[in-house]
């Protein structure tokens, strides 16, 4: 069927789309943070994105969800996008990516 999206990819899309929004304090993606737990798409590419931030009293808290949910929105195919907010498991820094920790100097 033509008019089946393709899962797989919308999903690489919007993992692309995210990766162009960094932390305001730290110079890394946020994907690449591990601040993004979950990424759902549904069958009629609605997007779910289950995040979090890397402290509950975080300066970002008001605004970076709102902007991943903006970004991710514009990403074509996208129907509809929303950014559910939790800090269980809380962040820290063993989610960073490999990438992350060494853009930091961890690695």
């Amino acid at each position: 069927m033509e008019s089946e999206i393709n899962i797989k990819e919308l999903e690489e899309k919007v993992i692309s789309a995210i990766k162009e929004i960094y932390d305001p304090e730290i110079p890394v993606n946020i994907y690449e943070l591990g601040l993004i737990y979950d990424i759902s798409i549904t069958s009629s590419a609605e997007v779910v994105i289950l995040m979090t931030l890397t402290a509950p009293n975080c300066p970002a808290a008001g605004g970076l969800p709102a902007q991943v949910e903006e970004k991710v929105k514009q990403v074509s195919g996208v129907k509809d996008a929303k950014v559910l907010l939790t800090f269980d498991p809380p962040w820290d820094m063993s989610m960073m990516s490999d990438v992350a920790k060494f853009e930091l100097g961890f690695l």
